[in-house]
């Protein structure tokens, strides 16, 4: 029977220029390992150098031929997909809101982030291939990022609701920086209607485990275990079905990223064989997996789109909220500054002192700038981001089946 073998790998490469550790010789080391011929389909993530990219692109082209690098931002979104078969067509939607310009140490802003989308024909069909990295979780404690997160998390589900289309099977891959069981996790597959890959058994870590070099001591007292926010996520098209799935964590000897690779092979029947074929005739080297092969405390189809999209909108009117409690605030300090340049206007500085009353006059003036832009068109903006989630959310929420019953 001729079904669709895909093996699927995912990994951020943290390939951050003069910051990331062992850079040159891990992006090596990761191409010799797609250059093996192993994998159709590979999504990477924090490709942020374009030397890097045509590196590995140049070291993999007789396996994976076939490459797309999704430009944005100030310094690309870092996110590229490299297959085995040809990408016939490409698509990258930026989100609405992703961190922060003035917290230049995050630095998620000026990747431009969003979700790349790459269709791939194989076999006479189109497998539609997602990749993406959401904002990254600085502090689960305190997470001024969430509602940012969410929002992003629900936008992705909701694009590839919409360009699903004819795909025998809609692949999500990427960094995801959130837990199983999170908000953003959650709203991401219930929306979607995606299913994970993990499978009971498997590794749970796939960032800050305690075997890679690269993971801090405090995160070995604090997390032991590791966290699982990268991820293989699918789901299989109308008329198609999956024969089986499987799921590993990737860990060669030579460390390739702070992040563990992720590696699943789905087998998708598809549209036509389903028809003419019943399970009964699938054959014996075809295997079925049950539903309890996956994590239950993790499965999508046990997620309520109800609940998740209530507390998504309450995130995002708590954000919009503080939105305009920071706009209050950036407005007051600006006009304090402006009030003080005018008393002191003609305020002579002591002799020796002049350089010095200079300097002030122009770092009071750089801030009173600073304020206004934050308060005014870095609050709009913003806001109107917030908002446009928000509003996407109700209409979902309104839209659900039996929502008014629920209520």
């Amino acid at each position: 029977m001729n079904y669709i073998h895909l093996s699927v790998l995912t990994i951020n490469i943290w390939g951050i220029p003069f910051v990331s550790k062992d850079r040159e010789v891990r992006v090596q080391r990761i191409a010799a390992e797609l250059s093996t011929g192993k994998y159709d389909v590979v999504s990477l993530q924090e490709v942020w150098s374009e030397a890097d990219y045509q590196y590995i692109k140049s070291q993999t082209e007789l396996v994976l031929p076939y490459s797309h690098y999704f430009y944005s931002g100030v310094v690309g979104s870092g996110l590229c997909v490299l297959s085995a078969y040809p990408i016939t067509a490409a698509f990258f939607h930026a989100w609405s809101v992703n961190g922060y310009v003035h917290r230049i140490q995050h630095g998620d802003w000026f990747g431009g982030k969003g979700v790349g989308l790459c269709r791939i024909a194989i076999q006479g069909h189109t497998i539609n291939f997602y990749t993406a990295h959401l904002h990254a979780e600085y502090n689960r404690q305190s997470d001024e990022y969430m509602a940012h997160r969410v929002i992003q998390a629900f936008d992705t589900a909701q694009f590839i609701q919409q360009t699903r289309s004819d795909s025998v099977v809609q692949i999500l891959a990427g960094d995801l920086n959130t837990e199983p069981g999170d908000l953003a996790y959650r709203v991401l597959l219930s929306t979607s209607q995606l299913r994970d890959a993990y499978q009971k058994g498997a590794p749970h870590g796939t960032n800050e485990c305690p075997r890679n070099p690269y993971t801090s001591l405090e995160s070995h007292q604090t997390i032991p275990d590791g966290k699982r926010i990268d991820y293989i996520l699918y789901r299989v098209g109308d008329g198609s079905r999956l024969a089986n799935a499987s799921y590993t964590i990737l860990t060669p000897e030579d460390c390739l990223s702070d992040h563990e690779a992720v590696h699943a092979k789905l087998n998708i029947v598809p549209p036509k064989l389903s028809r003419e074929s019943s399970l009964e005739h699938i054959g014996d080297d075809v295997e079925i997996p049950e539903l309890e092969t996956f994590d239950a405390a993790i499965n999508p189809l046990e997620t309520s789109l109800l609940t998740d999209l209530t507390e998504s909108i309450q995130i995002c009117e708590d954000s919009l909220k503080q939105l305009d409690s920071s706009r209050k605030f950036y407005l007051w300090m600006s006009f304090a500054i402006i009030i003080t340049l005018i008393m002191f206007s003609d305020f002579e500085a002591p002799y020796g002192f002049q350089m010095a009353y200079i300097s002030v006059r122009v770092l009071l003036a750089i801030l009173m700038g600073y304020f206004l832009f934050m308060g005014t068109l870095w609050n709009i903006i913003e806001r109107h981001g917030i908002l446009a989630g928000k509003l996407e959310m109700e209409i979902a929420l309104r839209n659900i089946p039996n929502h008014g019953a629920g209520t």
